[in-house]
């Protein structure tokens, strides 16, 4: 039986939680894979990226045999067009999880010790991001069984909400990485500076994407 098929059995909603799923997985390797390139263990480093890959590997595919499956005539109070640009929105974070980890192993990157701390604690916060946005799509059940009305549309509501706050959380870190990194700026060669840059972007996209797809749900909630 088509593993796909057997979580549309389920509820047609199951497939897109699995995929999150998957993202949320991807996203979480990322403080351990730091933690491995601030102490320069390189074979640790590697271990992590592979991971990361591999999962990003399977949210992929998992994407893939979504978008065959999903019946087009498939009666629900959404339509097929909007799971499928949330299901887009979704694998755009693992997407952004591979880059960030595939950047940083193959330049080997060494972050200067003033700045590590405070690295960490923004990619922790983006990764919030990510996992309030797995929150509320663990609620598209219950919102399916409700018709997308009623007490569950302002539980999602509140979700999204939160994940805004999130968000906005990590600008104001990413703000403050850069001007950490300004500061650095003359004692460090100008090519790592760029990747440094580089990578403050898009570990704030991890925050952003999600915040897209806090978005896409809205709109389900919306219509």
């Amino acid at each position: 039986m088509n593993p796909i098929l057997d979580l549309f059995a389920e509820s047609p909603m199951k497939p897109m939680q699995t995929h999150m799923q998957k993202v949320e997985e991807c996203v979480d390797i990322l403080p351990s894979f730091l933690d491995a390139v601030f102490a320069e263990d390189w074979g640790e480093m590697m271990v992590r990226q592979k991971r990361t890959r591999a999962l990003e590997n399977e949210a992929d595919e998992l994407k893939k045999a979504l978008r065959l499956n999903l019946p087009k005539g498939l009666f629900m109070p959404v339509s097929r067009i909007d799971l499928l640009n949330l299901l887009a929105s979704q694998d755009k974070i693992a997407n952004k999880a591979k880059d960030i980890a595939g950047l940083i192993t193959g330049r080997r990157m060494n972050f200067p010790d003033s700045v590590q701390n405070d690295l960490m604690a923004y990619l922790v916060r983006s990764i919030d991001a990510a996992k309030q946005a797995g929150k509320a799509i663990r609620q598209l059940d219950e919102l399916l069984e409700s018709g997308f009305k009623g007490r569950e549309v302002t539980i999602a509501a509140e979700m999204i909400t939160q994940l805004d706050k999130i968000e906005n959380d990590v600008d104001v870190l990413q703000i403050k990485m850069r001007r950490r990194l300004f500061e650095l700026e003359e004692s460090l060669p100008a090519v790592d500076v760029m990747f440094f840059y580089k990578v403050i972007e898009w570990i704030g996209d991890l925050a952003d994407l999600s915040q897209q797809v806090g978005s896409r749900l809205e709109l389900l909630l919306a219509r």
